[in-house]
């Protein structure tokens, strides 16, 4: 018989990441941007990403801070970069898909903070929240 050496169950330890003092500040500062409850934000990350990723979310997003989407407005403001290649909380075809429909949007005549706004949806329901 084979036992394990490791908790199958990650999710307390997963938690206890999301809740030290530079993750919690990242979880926060990303759900005031999407406008999503923290505790939706920390049960998506918990179920989606693995412990790795989540031990190096805020180094991921302090490098998507500064290089991310640096030549497009729109998609940064979107976080297109961020939260595709960065922090892989999205997939790239999925918020591909919403950058897409928001250019057309501002193309058509939507004002822009409309258009993002319209893209903050977009994306809070490709995560399901």
């Amino acid at each position: 018989m084979t036992t394990y050496l490791f908790e199958q169950d990650l999710i307390t330890q997963k938690y206890r990441i999301l809740v030290a003092m530079r993750h919690d500040s990242l979880v926060r500062k990303i759900a005031r941007e999407l406008d999503i409850p923290v505790q939706e934000l920390r049960r998506y990350l918990i179920e989606h990403l693995d412990m790795i990723q989540l031990e190096n979310l805020p180094a991921r997003a302090e490098m998507a801070d500064d290089h991310a989407d640096l030549g497009d407005a729109i998609a940064r403001a979107l976080g297109r970069e961020k939260y595709t290649i960065y922090l892989r909380i999205l997939s790239g075809a999925a918020m591909d898909a919403i950058v897409n429909e928001v250019n057309t949007r501002v193309h058509a005549g939507t004002p822009v903070d409309d258009a993002v706004a319209y893209g903050r949806t977009q994306v809070r329901e490709a995560l399901k929240l």
